[in-house]
C-alpha cells in the first residue's frame, strides 16, 4: 500500500510518499522507518520546523528531534518475570539464591515445570557439571538455559545485576525486542538525526536566540524523564552542541568521544538514531566528556566531533589534553599559557629555572587552584613569590597527562630521531614525529619549545642550556609505551637528547621558514622546513 501524506505547516504544502512494509511505515524519500503513520507525520513536521518555530531557527540549522517510540512500546509489551518457587526444602542451596532454586534437576524436568507461563524462570544445579548453576527461562514457548554466575552480583553475560529478578527482567526485554525488531534494530543507524543536529549544524553557526524545549514527543510515547530539564539550565548534549559557537581565535581540533557504558535512570532515547534505549541497566553508552547518550552500536557510527562540556570535565590536571582545550575552546591548556606567561614575566633569568624544585605543598596548591578555578586561578607573585613553584606546577601538569604530550604513537619516531647522527636527517625525522601528534598536542609542544628556547637565551643568568633542559623535560614530556624496565631505562638518554633537538627544530620554525599549517577542523599541523638546525 502506498499513500501520499500532505502536510501544510504554514502556507506551502509538503508531500511525502510513504509505504506500508509489514508493521512499519517508511518515508519514501529518506527511508526512515516508523511504527505508525502518526510518527511519520510528526517527523515530516519536524523537518519543516525551521519554518514553524517562531523564526528562532534558520533553515538547515538545528531542528528538535522526534524520539521514536517503537522500541519503547516493545519494552512495555515484553513478558514479565514469573519466579517458579520450589515447594520443598533443598539441601546446600547457595545463600545468594532464593526459593527459585530447585537443586539438581534435569533440563526436561525444568522444561516441564516452566511450561506454565511465558517469562517463568528457575535456577537449577547442572547435572553435567555439579557445582555450577543454570538459569532456566521460558521465552517464545521454549525453555532457554543460561550458565549463571555470581561474584557479588548475578550475571550471565556482561551486565551484572543486584538480583535475579532484575537479571530476568532485563533478559526478557532484550530477548523480546531483539526477536520482534531484529530488522528494525539493524537499520537504526540509517539516516540518523545526529547528521541533522550534530556538529554539522554547529559548523554552520546557528542563530539560536533563546532556548526552546528540546524534545517533540510522539503522542503514544512517554516523556523521556532524563531529558526534561528547566529552560535556563537544561540543554541536552544535542541542543548544547547546536547552540555553541567557537571563539574566533580557537583552533578546531578533532576529538573522539569518550564513551563509557552507562545505566540511565528512567526512559532515555539515543541521540544518534533517536530510538529508545531498552533494558534495565547498561542500556547504552555516555560520553564522559560531552554527555552524548547513544546505543553501543550507534557509538561506532558517531563522528570524532566531541565537544566537551565543562560540567563533565571536572578537573584540569590529569585530564586528556585535547579534551581540556576543546572544553575551554582554546588552542592550548590554560595551565601552559598562564604558567609560561608568569615565568617569562618575572623568572626567566632565575638561576636553575626548572631544575630547582619548589615546595611540593605549594605546587599542590597551584594544582588545586587550577582544578577549582580554571582560568581564574591566581598564580601571581603576590600569592606565589617563588617562581620555582610555578615551574613545578607546569612540570606536574605534563607529568599528570593520561596521554603524554609526546603521545605513545609518536614516541618511537622521536626515539628514532634522537638516535640519528646526521643533523638534516634528524631534523626531518623530528618533523615526521610531529605529524603523528594530535593537533592540540603539536600546538602545545611547539609553544612550550619556543618558551624553552627563550629560556636558553638567558642561560648566562639561569644556567639552563638546552642539554640541561633536556634532562628535566625529556622524561616529563614522553613516556615509553609498555616497554620493559631495561628498555625504558635505555631510552632515558635519548629522551634527554630529544628535547634539545626539538628546541633547535622550534627555533628554525620561528626564525626561518618553519611554519605551522593548520586549516580546517581536524587538520593536523605539518611543519615545513628548509635549512639546517641551529647550533
Amino acid at each position: 500500500m502506498v499513500t501520499m501524506v500532505t502536510l501544510r505547516p504554514k502556507i506551502e504544502a509538503d508531500g511525502h510518499v510513504i509505504s506500508q512494509d509489514g508493521d512499519f511505515v517508511k518515508d519514501g524519500y529518506g527511508d526512515v522507518v516508523f511504527l505508525t503513520a502518526v510518527e511519520i507525520v510528526i517527523y515530516c513536521a519536524s523537518i519543516n520546523a525551521p519554518r514553524m518555530a517562531l523564526n528562532v531557527f534558520d533553515h538547515d540549522e538545528y531542528r528538535p528531534p522526534v524520539w521514536k517510540s517503537y522500541l519503547y512500546q516493545l519494552q512495555q509489551e515484553a513478558p514479565h518475570p514469573r519466579r517458579l518457587t520450589c515447594t520443598c526444602e533443598v539441601d546446600d542451596r547457595p545463600k545468594y539464591y532464593g526459593r527459585e532454586y530447585h537443586g539438581m534437576v534435569s533440563r526436561d524436568e525444568a522444561d516441564q515445570l516452566l511450561s506454565v507461563a511465558e517469562g517463568s524462570y528457575l535456577i537449577r544445579e547442572s547435572q553435567r557439571q555439579p557445582g555450577t548453576y543454570t538459569l532456566a527461562l521460558r521465552f517464545g514457548n521454549q525453555t532457554k538455559n543460561f550458565r549463571l554466575y555470581h561474584d557479588g552480583k548475578h550475571f550471565v553475560g556482561e551486565k551484572r545485576f543486584e538480583s535475579i529478578h532484575d537479571l530476568v527482567t532485563d533478559g526478557l526485554i532484550t530477548l523480546y525486542i531483539e526477536t520482534k525488531a531484529a530488522e528494525y534494530i539493524a537499520k537504526m543507524t540509517i539516516n540518523p538525526i545526529y547528521e541533522h543536529i550534530g556538529y554539522t549544524t554547529l559548523n554552520k553557526e546557528p542563530t539560536l536566540k533563546k532556548h526552546l524545549p528540546v524534545c517533540q514527543e510522539v503522542p503514544d510515547g512517554p516523556a523521556p524523564q532524563g531529558e526534561r530539564v528547566d529552560e535556563e539550565k537544561g540543554l541536552t548534549s544535542l541542543v548544547r552542541r547546536a547552540t555553541l559557537k567557537d571563539k574566533d581565535h580557537a583552533t578546531k581540533y578533532e576529538k573522539v568521544h569518550n564513551f563509557k557504558v552507562h545505566t540511565f535512570r528512567g526512559p532515555h532515547w539515543c541521540e544518534y538514531c533517536a530510538n529508545f534505549m531498552w533494558g534495565l541497566i547498561a542500556q547504552g553508552v555516555k560520553c564522559a566528556d560531552c554527555g552524548l547518550n547513544v546505543h553501543k552500536q550507534c557509538s561506532k557510527m558517531v563522528p570524532n566531533d566531541c565537544k566537551p562540556d565543562l560540567k563533565h570535565v571536572k578537573k584540569v590536571y590529569s585530564c586528556d589534553l585535547t579534551t581540556l582545550v576543546k572544553a575551554h575552546n582554546s588552542k592550548r591548556p590554560m595551565v601552559v599559557d598562564m604558567c609560561i606567561q608568569e615565568i617569562e614575566s618575572r623568572g626567566v633569568q632565575s638561576e636553575g629555572l626548572y631544575r630547582i624544585s619548589g615546595f611540593s605543598d605549594l605546587i599542590e596548591d597551584v594544582k588545586l587552584a587550577f582544578d577549582r578555578d580554571g582560568e581564574k586561578a591566581d598564580i601571581s607573585v603576590n600569592v606565589y613569590e617563588d617562581i620555582n613553584i610555578i615551574t613545578g606546577a607546569l612540570k606536574l601538569y605534563f607529568r599528570d597527562l593520561p596521554i603524554p604530550l609526546i603521545t605513545y604513537d609518536a614516541y618511537p619516531k622521536f626515539m628514532e630521531a634522537a638516535k640519528i647522527t646526521d643533523p638534516d636527517k634528524r631534523l626531518e625525522a623530528h618533523h615526521e614525529g610531529l605529524k603523528l601528534l594530535p593537533p592540540a598536542h603539536c600546538e602545545t609542544l611547539c609553544y612550550l619549545m619556543a618558551h624553552l628556547k627563550r629560556v636558553t637565551q638567558n642561560d648566562k643568568d639561569n644556567l639552563m642550556n638546552a642539554e640541561n633542559l633536556g634532562i628535566v623535560f625529556g622524561p616529563t614530556l614522553m613516556r615509553a609505551p609498555d616497554l620493559d624496565a631495561m628498555t625504558a631505562l635505555n631510552d632515558i638518554r635519548y629522551q634527554r637528547q630529544a628535547t634539545p633537538d626539538r628546541l633547535h627544530c622550534t627555533a628554525q620554525r620561528f626564525k626561518t621558514l618553519h611554519s605551522c599549517v593548520a586549516t580546517d577542523a581536524g587538520s593536523i599541523p605539518v611543519l615545513a622546513t628548509t635549512g639546517r638546525p641551529m647550533r
